[in-house]
């Protein structure tokens, strides 16, 4: 996405992946989009992105059953700014952008801009059913790997949206239920799965992915297995699969 408004800095670059046919003008696409490195620091939410975009491509047989159904949107490096100078949690101008979903800039915050006008084009195109948006991140103080979800007020949706993490949890090892949470708390109004989770319908499922810096804690042990680049990566194909089963 190319902005007139940028001043320096790389430009952010958005993958799709699916079957051809799926992308013919005029058919109907079921989509899931995914966004990760909103804050600079979390290099293992990189480590997972690249995991789900090689296993997307691969010729596994259920990415080729993936590319059949879905398109998949990736916006792999939401502050590249960010990255490339080193900071921890900002962005080139010192916003965090995963407080300005509501209200982003297209010159101050103009990757946040450009992602929200295309989700906001998507979810207008009656075509286009946007069935999940992920927002991966990595957890400096906790373990495992885990949600964080909406609270809504119909109990149906409700109950619904926590399937997902439920599914994760029965098929990987080192995704933790009892650490996923779902809140409405007035200081995360600006992140991408609190101001989606209200703008989207009720079919849509809003997340935000968290795998810790450092360790998981193996179900029903003591012992804890340092996560590697590999172990993030791992997530692909479980996370893609249930992502499926879940259309």
């Amino acid at each position: 996405i190319d902005y007139p408004y940028r001043r320096e800095g790389p430009n952010l670059r958005i993958f799709c992946l699916s079957f051809a046919v799926n992308l013919r003008s005029g058919a109907e696409q079921k989509v899931v989009f995914i966004t990760a490195r909103v804050h600079p620091g979390e290099t293992p939410s990189s480590f997972v992105c690249q995991g789900i975009i090689d296993f997307l491509v691969s010729q596994h047989p259920i990415a080729k059953v993936l590319r059949d159904h879905l398109v998949f949107k990736i916006a792999p490096m939401l502050n590249p700014d960010g990255v490339y100078l080193g900071n921890y949690r900002c962005s080139l101008m010192g916003f965090d952008l995963n407080r300005h979903w509501v209200d982003p800039s297209p010159w101050a915050h103009p990757t946040l801009h450009g992602v929200k006008q295309l989700i906001i084009q998507m979810y207008n195109n009656p075509k286009i059913s946007l069935e999940f948006y992920i927002d991966i991140h990595a957890h400096s103080t906790m373990m495992n790997g885990f949600m964080y979800g909406n609270i809504f007020e119909e109990e149906e949706r409700f109950q619904r949206q926590a399937i997902f993490p439920k599914l994760l949890c029965q098929n990987a090892e080192d995704f933790s239920f009892s650490s996923t949470s779902f809140n409405r708390d007035a200081v995360k109004a600006g992140t991408g799965r609190r101001f989606l989770g209200g703008l989207l319908d009720h079919s849509s499922y809003c997340y935000t992915l968290e795998v810790s810096f450092y360790s998981y804690i193996l179900g029903g042990t003591t012992s804890t297995v340092p996560y590697t680049e590999e172990a993030c990566i791992l997530y692909k194909s479980i996370l893609l699969s249930e992502c499926f089963e879940g259309t």
